[in-house]
């Protein structure tokens, strides 16, 4: 007798033998029930998650001689019979290979006779969304009216590449993709009856990899065990046949990456390139434990929701104190990235070391994530007295004299004269060619400023809640602009920045100004 693959051998044949859809199963049995058949369904969700499967089972239901409770007997000739495929009343098409306007057609031809056997004639397409423009016309008009005999139950994975005129007339049933808890529950069940001795690690991470799929799971797990049949199948084994890799692996990975270690990182890299590891499964991998690894390092609680042994937990909370949240979010943004990228490439290898080079060097790249990255390396660099003085290299001619231990003269700061009112006054009335020469991101915060003249000070006021507050008001952007006038003007101004009040209007404000210092205020805005 030929040899029956476990997805197939374990396919539900009842409402019953379903898991993780129990939403659907409930409604559709209660319709049976009630005598409240729809005239079409649409099933729609990720593979593997019960879809033609219980589109069959309904099937056998409502055409079931003696229904037990709205699920299918399994002994009656008609659910034989379907269950066999034999059943004249019962057609299943596949869409993708039967896309054509002549295809539907002929369906509309069909369902002009009423079943002979059963009550029913249920038509179950599947990958519905691979139906051309022309053949969802063409089944528009029957699927609205069809002969109250017809049941049509449409499935695919992806319901956006169906027209809404088809969406409309059918009753829409979403397939959740089913937990890890469901999968490791079915499987154990499964391999009891089947007398094989597996391990629940092995078990555990099998359904993680099916990634909510019970068919990618029973398919996973009957290549593991043809790997090693007549053995006890151990977690080991299952990381050795799916081309997996350990959690002990990304530990060492991340510390190395965190380290700034290129040359670590690159070895363990080699380490698993030369196991035969499958390189895109290793990245999608990765990518999972940084998630763990920021799901703990953001929540006080996230043991609960990480799937992790005791002895990986420890050290996965060990990793989090060395590093800071937007770092690991910066890495699993390179991650996804090179995911996405690596899926089509030939120089898989290369392009995981340029991510990996990327992570390690945050000063390859300027955004806010790498930036903290590079402060926690120099943190961590002067907490071990790892710091060394950068030398600005020099050119020297054979003229000049070695000057290795002459110190250093630093140039003079410029001494300028005190200003008076009306050199503060002459500032604001010119501050458009001092905001000439400042950073455009700094000259854009002062778009929406006032100026006033308080004594020898010049005050630069934001709306209340004016983003360029923040940006401005800080001792490096003051000593920008006091170093700028004076370059400008041989005067030294003191500056300061203020928020106006949500009581105050600007007219209120400068009139308090005026009043107490007896001077003109410019209120031109630059």
């Amino acid at each position: 007798m030929s040899y029956t693959a476990l997805y197939r051998k374990f396919r539900p044949k009842t409402f019953d033998e379903v898991k993780g859809q129990d939403h659907i199963v409930q409604t559709l049995k209660n319709q049976i029930t009630a005598e409240r058949i729809g005239h079409a369904y649409l099933f729609c969700g990720t593979r593997g998650t019960g879809k033609t499967s219980v589109a069959k089972i309904f099937a056998k239901a409502v055409n079931c001689e003696s229904a037990k409770d709205g699920s299918p007997c399994m002994d009656c000739s008609t659910c034989e019979a379907i269950e066999s495929g034999s059943a004249m009343n019962v057609v299943e098409i596949d869409a993708a290979s039967n896309n054509g306007v002549e295809n539907i057609r002929q369906i509309r031809d069909e369902i002009q006779y009423a079943p002979s056997v059963g009550r029913y004639t249920v038509y179950i397409i599947d990958e519905v969304h691979m139906l051309s423009i022309g053949a969802f016309n063409a089944l528009l008009k029957t699927l609205e009216e069809p002969p109250a005999y017809v049941i049509f139950i449409l499935a695919t994975t992806e319901p956006h590449k169906i027209p809404i005129t088809i969406l409309s007339r059918c009753q829409r049933y979403d397939f959740k993709r089913i937990s890890i808890e469901t999968i490791v529950a079915r499987l154990s069940e499964l391999m009891e009856e089947e007398k094989v001795e597996v391990e629940p690690r092995a078990i555990e991470y099998i359904a993680k990899a099916a990634d909510g799929s019970m068919r990618v799971a029973l398919s996973l797990l009957d290549q593991c065990i043809a790997f090693y049949m007549g053995e006890a199948l151990t977690y080991e084994k299952v990381l050795e046949v799916l081309g997996a890799v350990d959690n002990e692996v990304f530990s060492r990975l991340t510390r190395s990456v965190v380290d700034g270690d290129v040359v670590g990182a690159m070895q363990i890299l080699d380490e698993i390139v030369m196991q035969g590891r499958e390189l895109g499964q290793f990245v999608n991998d990765f990518i999972w434990y940084l998630r763990n690894l920021m799901l703990l390092k953001s929540s006080d609680n996230a043991e609960n929701i990480i799937d992790m042994s005791k002895e990986h937990l420890d050290a996965l909370k060990a990793e989090a104190e060395m590093v800071e949240t937007p770092v690991i979010m910066r890495y699993i943004r390179i991650l996804s990235e090179l995911s996405a990228q690596i899926r089509y490439s030939s120089q898989k290898r290369v392009l995981i070391e340029i991510a990996l080079i990327k992570m390690t060097k945050p000063t390859m790249q300027k955004d806010d994530a790498s930036v903290i990255n590079r402060l926690e390396q120099l943190e961590k660099a002067v907490a071990e007295g790892n710091v060394m003085a950068v030398k600005q290299p020099t050119q020297k001619t054979s003229q000049q004299a070695p000057t290795e231990n002459k110190p250093v003269e630093q140039p003079a700061k410029p001494k300028y004269e005190k200003a008076v009112p009306e050199d503060v006054q002459h500032v604001v009335d010119n501050f458009q060619k001092i905001l000439r020469v400042v950073p455009p991101k700094i000259k854009m915060a002062f778009n929406n400023v006032r100026f006033a003249v308080e004594g020898e000070k010049l005050l630069i006021i934001f709306p209340q809640g004016d983003v360029g507050y923040s940006l401005c008001n800080n001792r490096e952007t003051i000593e920008m602009f006091k170093r700028i006038i004076g370059e400008e003007t041989n005067k030294e101004v003191e500056i300061e920045m203020k928020e106006l009040e949500a009581t105050n209007r600007f007219e209120d404000y400068y009139q308090e100004v005026k009043k107490k210092v007896k001077m003109d205020i410019e209120e031109e805005d630059f």
